[in-house]
């Protein structure tokens, strides 16, 4: 598996893809997540929006 990370210190985020497929992203229940899936619904990563607020130590989600 090849893993891709990304983070952008001006936008805030961080992006870490597990699979460069096409796909789209969807919301889920937090709102500093988002989840990239393919059309099925399989998950290809993740991006968490305003990483730089996550300073209170390991930060921990379950992918569905």
């Amino acid at each position: 598996m090849r893993l891709k990370l990304h983070y952008d210190a001006e936008g805030d985020y961080l992006e870490v893809i597990f699979d460069q497929k096409e796909g789209f992203f969807r919301e889920t229940k937090s709102d500093q997540i988002m989840q990239k899936v393919d059309m099925e619904g399989n998950i290809l990563g993740f991006t968490i929006l305003k990483f730089s607020s996550l300073t209170s130590g390991p930060f921990e989600y379950r992918l569905k």
